[in-house]
């Protein structure tokens, strides 16, 4: 049975959140009672994997009255920060917010024209029916081990037009095997919810991370690209090129190794980071976003990134605070804050700053595909829109 001291409630007053250190089905009542009262227009649960995920839907789908998301994780942010082993539960009123939803049942096969189609009519549905409210936003939740990200992007990009965008890819714990997706109360894996959001609140997506390239560059010299697997790195076995230019024993590379050190790699004057997921096959490495060979790639150099990212979220706070802020955040960054020990205060920064959300295997921007990233939206009280500062 849950006991009311069991829940946290957060303390956003438009953006309703909650969490519960449980899963399963006895989690859905209390998290949705949470919430308050409505109407919503949109509910979203992010919750540790495990078979009792469909029992959860199952339960949440019946108390709930609003259309339902929800996907697995690699860890959970609560109003308190970072947990596992939780729930979380965002509701959306529908005083302040509109949603029109696209179902990708299979992201291995997408008929382009009609995912186009069916976003540019509900974009326009949601426009006429909310003319009034000016901003707008999408977001994506997608299966973390069905490497269709990039792919669903690209199809997404036309349709989306210059809709402010951010995406996570589901997780599966640190097994890195099977994510799930659900949707008004279908539990699916290897595809895809897309949500368009019309909001009468003012938005602003973001991304941030916490490295910049350095001058030790790393040339994939043979791969396999549909896999996301690198087999030779300057023309050596991968492993041990990585491990040498890190001054590392190939035995000595762990998770832990990968969280600290992702590779980089840069888009005209932008870098972007590609995180190495596993060790595969003795001497390749499994990337967590698309890969190719010749592609040119630098180690990563890290900041602070509990400092780093209350920097950054303090940006986006001044000079009105965020009534809420919704994230999709690496699993990648979860483990470096455990190694260096900060999980503490960076759960700390997180719940200081009203920030939601779960640990994801990817994270999407715009139209691009990205790891050891946080990606989010930060919703601010009704009012003039805030200008971003220099």
């Amino acid at each position: 049975m849950v006991e009311e001291c069991d829940l946290v409630r957060g303390s956003s007053r438009i953006v309703r959140t909650a969490a519960l250190d449980e899963t399963g089905a006895n989690a859905a009542g209390p998290l949705i009672a949470a919430l308050g009262k409505g109407p919503f227009a949109h509910v979203l649960l992010f919750s540790s994997p495990g078979p009792e995920f469909d029992d959860l839907i199952a339960a949440a789908t019946a108390v709930c009255d609003a259309p339902l998301s929800a996907c697995t994780t690699a860890g959970e942010i609560t109003p308190k920060g970072y947990r596992e082993g939780a729930t979380v539960a965002v509701g959306f009123p529908a005083e302040y917010f509109a949603v029109e939803f696209v179902e990708v049942a299979d992201l291995g096969n997408i008929d382009t024209q009609a995912l186009i189609n069916d976003i540019v009519a509900k974009r326009n549905a949601l426009a006429a029916d909310h003319q009034h409210w000016l901003s707008e936003f999408a977001y994506a939740l997608i299966d973390g081990a069905s490497m269709g990200e990039e792919a669903l992007l690209r199809q997404l990009a036309p349709g989306l037009a210059g809709m402010p965008f951010f995406g996570g890819s589901a997780g599966d714990g640190r097994a890195f095997r099977t994510t799930h997706i659900a949707h008004q109360g279908r539990v699916s894996t290897g595809g895809a919810v897309v949500a368009l959001l019309r909001s009468a609140c003012p938005v602003r997506v973001f991304s941030l991370d916490h490295f910049s390239p350095t001058e030790r560059r790393l040339v994939v010299t043979r791969a396999e690209p549909a896999k996301r697997i690198v087999h030779e790195i300057n023309a050596a076995p991968a492993i041990d090129e990585y491990a040498r230019l890190l001054g590392l024993d190939p035995q000595d590379v762990s998770l832990s190794t990968f969280a600290a050190h992702p590779l980089v790699v840069r888009f005209g004057d932008k870098h972007y980071v590609r995180g190495i997921q596993e060790r595969v096959n003795g001497s390749s490495l499994s990337m967590g976003s698309a890969i190719d060979e010749g592609l040119v790639l630098s180690l990563g150099e890290p900041t602070d990134i509990a400092d780093h990212l209350r920097d950054n979220l303090a940006h986006l706070t001044g000079p009105v605070r965020p009534d809420a802020i919704l994230a999709f955040d690496c699993i990648l960054r979860r483990i470096e804050a455990e190694d260096h020990q900060l999980t503490g205060k960076v759960s700390e920064i997180l719940g200081d700053f009203r920030v939601v959300g779960f640990s994801s295997y990817g994270e999407q921007i715009d139209g691009l595909h990205v790891n050891h990233t946080m990606t989010g939206v930060a919703i601010y009280p009704p009012g003039p829109v805030p200008a971003a500062e220099p």
